[in-house]
């Protein structure tokens, strides 16, 4: 009798014992329940589900901690080489540079990650002193970069956990989460991102954290402690994510179809009363769409509070908006009232062109007259006389510029009128365009075509300044009084003998806003007191302010349309066709790549499911039962909803007319690998009930594509760690002709590594088969270039020389203290180019001697970069830096052109047709002539 007691307690007490690690079984059987009228699905999740889900045997803790040591190995080993800037850290790096000394900046990425590698550089004690110029620059000794390394790294090992952790709420088995997220341990592109200073791992990171969070959300008793506590959770994460890239955009999307899909279920589940579904939508949608919206407006108040100071990324924003940063040269204290004889500047209202400008240089065909063009920059080419059309203006009188007033306005530099006729413009193609010129000489009283009507804009303009024209706050159009077409400006720009300045010209048709004008400054000398009120920029709100950085970060987002050396198609992605090269120095390499035998399977899994949907919703149709068991219908559920996300990821990037580059993939390819680690658990759990024989065999299968995947990880690690490698080894490492890292930069032998090399030529990343003519990736990082200042000599007052050149010479300062990017031959008028493309971000203006110049281009030469860095991160094309750049600082006056002995002839007659022709005087000898400042480029 006592034995038998002791063996039912033995048996109650093996019943009540956790199975082991390879004998868990996290998936119950659905439940239904039957109704009135039909059979439900309970949408409850049960204790028993919950229980095998959420608590993790102790047994499991040993597979943590195996994924986290070697995952602290993978992506923590040796993280101090290459010990110089690789790839994007010139941007992120930079960034975090600004951030430490407050310069403002502009990026097409939220603020969030960037924040957060500020926070790590500042815990390390950086002071802002690197510049992070150039991929290749070394690292100074004080500068913690192998800190800043470590946060993306640690992020990566907590993605690794994350991943084992989603898996486990998905309701797969522990040994099979263990393989799948070992599997994203040795996938070589997340090792590699989860290295450098880049922005993926922590996108990645807030990603699994996510879809972690809604996974263990779905498997909470609702309303419950828990339900909430998972919900604010995914609302955090996915806040995270948004705030760190827009890709988190397509991780709410995906959260928000599967509430649906859940709530479709809900709505069916007759235990659930209506009252309660209303509270589902409402708690959902309160905290997934509410917390993150909350978290990314919280970001921007602290971007914008952290970037307090005038910086290179000003020049992309309104002058309102830089005038709310310190140290801005914006104008304030402006004259109000405007009347005829004020000297204004004006500005275009439709684009961030800049100010309608003129200098001493004219079209090549056309009318051959003097060109008119919008500038970014402050410049006395941009000052004119605002003139009666009819009449000579009395001295010492004040008339107010009124709405409906015709008027002229006379370039003060050169002294021609602001014309227009028939002609066409000098680039654009229209019929309703017509060129825009200054015309005129000394003693000419000027002709009809010189004649523009104001015309106040009133929906756009404060009631108070709508009768009478007011700096700052009147918007006004400029009629052709002949032709009636409006002076008008767009993103159009003029080739190289227009120095790629903005173009103007005169429509008849055309987008409205872009006929839209302001007066900036105003200065009139004979106003009476009682009339001189002064003005200026509204102090933006925080809204506006985040409205108008998003305007800007979408633009230019928009515009990165220019081909690039290492960009690929989205079609290519799922097959790993090609990867980016991210730095090659010393006969080593970092090339961004993915472990083909992860990224393949993931590709053949994601499509095998598509066919077993398909097909499941045909038998459906036809009325067959499916997903009986109660595997496959977990498979399905959750590998529908990996699918689902890794589609999101993925697909959109098929309608984006942008750049694109590999690492945009990483997100959906995290998806797939989730999808991948419900497809061994589905194979395991299908052989488990066909024999143990089977079992074993399936279990040696998955063994079998672990140790595949890791041969493949450690032969490929070199382009991961830069460690040396033969050219032979990296020659038949080449399974596809799209793999493209270049084999010439390696030694022949491992034995050459131990000996001093010489330096070696960089080899060219733009061309994986001909080194020459490197072709430098354009950068989000830019800075307008800095202005230089008027000749001296142009002004009759010594003391405004002595001011000019004190100003220059402190301007010249400002310029070695930080990175200048010449907004092109645009900013810098007759500026020479360098002989090869460059990336903006990379370049330096310096005031200098024809001999330093040299010396600074021998420099060029001898640094030349032997990657690119991918434009996407942080980048902006050349043609949109013009468009965008509005530096308010005076601007390189533009080298006058060779005298001309007459200006074109104009053959519009004023009035009459038969009218005597006039003829544009020569320009004076004693005109002064403005040099460019000197601008050496840099490679990147």
């Amino acid at each position: 009798m006592a034995k038998v007691k002791n063996l039912a307690a033995k048996a109650a007490a093996l019943a009540n014992k956790p199975p082991g690690i390879f004998l868990v079984d996290p998936v119950i059987d659905p439940v239904y329940s039957t109704g009135q009228l039909r059979k439900y699905l309970v949408t409850t999740p049960s204790p028993t589900l919950i229980k095998r889900r959420l608590i993790i045997n102790t047994k499991e803790y040993l597979f943590i901690v195996v994924l986290l040591l070697a995952s602290t190995y993978v992506r923590l080993y040796n993280l101090s080489n290459p010990d110089s800037v690789v790839f994007d850290e010139v941007h992120f790096g930079g960034f975090a540079k600004k951030y430490v000394l407050g310069n403002y900046f502009m990026d097409v990425h939220p603020p969030l990650a960037k924040m957060l590698f500020a926070g790590v550089a500042s815990y390390g004690k950086f002071k802002g002193d690197f510049d992070f110029k150039s991929i290749g620059d070394k690292y100074p000794e004080l500068t913690p970069y192998v800190l800043m390394r470590q946060f993306p790294a640690v992020l990566g090992i907590a993605t690794v956990i994350l991943a084992y952790l989603t898996l486990r709420n998905s309701g797969v088995r522990p040994i099979i989460a263990f393989v799948t997220s070992f599997l994203l341990l040795v996938e070589n592109s997340n090792v590699t991102i989860s290295r450098y200073i880049l922005l993926d791992s922590p996108l990645i990171f807030f990603i699994a954290a996510s879809v972690y969070a809604w996974k263990k959300f779905e498997i909470q008793i609702p309303f419950s402690s828990n339900w909430f506590r998972s919900l604010f959770a995914c609302g955090i994460a996915l806040g995270l994510a948004v705030s760190s890239k827009w890709v988190g955009l397509f991780t709410i999307a995906w959260v928000g179809i599967l509430c649906l899909y859940q709530l479709w279920f809900i709505v069916g589940d007759l235990s659930v009363s209506s009252k309660k579904v209303v509270s589902h939508v409402l708690a959902r949608g309160a905290i997934l769409l509410g917390v993150p919206a909350i978290l990314y407006l919280t970001f921007f108040s602290v971007h914008f509070q952290l970037l307090s100071n005038e910086g290179d990324g000003s020049a992309f924003m309104s002058s309102a908006f830089r005038a709310t940063l310190k140290g801005n040269k914006i104008p304030d204290n402006i004259l109000a009232n405007v009347g005829l004889g004020s000297v204004v500047s004006i500005r275009h209202a439709g684009t961030q062109g800049g100010y309608l400008h003129s200098h001493g240089h004219f079209y090549p065909a056309g009318s051959k007259q003097q060109q008119v063009t919008l500038y970014p920059h402050l410049d006395s080419n941009n000052k004119w006389l605002i003139e009666p059309y009819n009449y000579t203006l009395p001295e010492e009188t004040f008339t107010p510029l009124v709405d409906g007033m015709k008027i002229r306005l006379k370039h003060t530099s050169s002294g021609r009128r602001l014309h227009s006729h028939d002609e066409k413009p000098p680039v654009s193609e229209r019929d309703w365009q017509k060129e825009v010129s200054c015309y005129g000489h000394d003693n000419f009283p000027g002709d009809a075509n010189d004649d523009f009507i104001v015309e106040v804009v009133r929906h756009k303009t404060p009631e108070s300044a709508q009768i009478q024209v007011t700096a700052i706050k009147t918007i006004f159009r400029l009629k052709h009084a002949m032709t009636g077409n409006y002076l008008f400006s767009s993103e159009v720009k003029l080739p190289s003998w227009g120095f790629e300045q903005q173009e103007v010209t005169c429509a008849s048709s055309g987008v409205r806003p872009l006929t839209h004008w302001y007066i900036e400054t105003n200065e009139h000398e004979y106003i009476p007191e009682e009339l001189r009120e002064v003005t200026g920029y509204p102090a933006l709100s925080f809204w506006n302010k985040f409205c108008e950085s998003h305007v800007r970060m979408w633009k230019i987002n928009q515009g990165l349309t220019e081909h690039h050396a290492w960009q690929s198609n989205p079609i290519e992605w799922p097959f790993l066709l090609r990867g980016i090269n991210y730095w090659v120095r010393e006969n080593k390499q970092v090339y961004l790549f993915g472990n083909a035998a992860i990224w393949w399977a993931t590709t053949a899994a994601i499509a095998t499911f598509g066919i077993h949907f398909l097909v499941s919703v045909l038998k459906w149709h036809s009325g067959q039962a499916i997903a009986t068991d109660k595997n496959v219908y977990n498979f399905n559920q959750q590998t529908f909803s990996y699918v689902l996300g890794w589609a999101l990821h993925y697909l959109p990037f098929f309608i984006m007319g942008r750049q694109l580059f590999l690492h945009h993939y990483l997100p959906a390819l995290y998806f797939g690998i989730l999808a991948v680690g419900h497809f061994l658990e589905i194979f395991t759990s299908y052989l488990t009930v066909k024999s143990k024989i089977a079992n074993r065999a399936s279990y040696g299968i998955i063994g079998i594509f672990v140790i595949i995947s890791t041969l493949v990880y450690v032969h490929y690690s070199s382009l991961i760690y830069a460690t040396p490698w033969t050219k032979d080894q990296c020659e038949s490492a080449k399974v596809l002709s799209g793999w493209d890292f270049d084999c010439r930069n390696y030694h022949s032998s491992l034995s050459d590594y131990s000996q001093v090399s010489s330096p070696v030529e960089p080899i060219n990343t733009n061309s994986p088969i001909s080194p020459p003519d490197i072709q430098e990736a354009k950068q989000t990082d830019f800075v307008p270039q800095d202005a230089a200042k008027e000749d001296p000599q142009s002004s009759s007052e010594e003391p405004a020389a002595a001011a000019a050149q004190e100003e220059k010479v402190a301007d010249e300062k400002f310029i070695q203290e930080q990175p200048i990017v010449p907004p092109l031959a645009a900013e810098a008028e007759e500026t020479p180019k360098a002989e090869n493309p460059v990336d903006p971000s990379e370049v330096e203006e310096i005031s200098a001697s024809s001999s330093e110049k040299e010396e600074l281009k021998e420099k060029d030469s001898s640094d030349a970069v032997v990657e690119e860095a991918v434009v996407e991160d942080a980048v902006v094309e050349e043609a949109i830096l013009v468009e965008e750049a509005q530096t308010e600082e005076e601007a390189p006056v533009e080298e006058e052109a060779p005298v001309e002995e007459a200006a074109p002839v104009e053959e519009e007659a004023p009035v009459a047709e038969d009218a005597p022709v006039a003829e544009d005087a020569p320009v004076a000898e004693d005109a002064p002539v403005h040099e460019a400042t000197p601008v050496t480029v840099l490679a990147a």
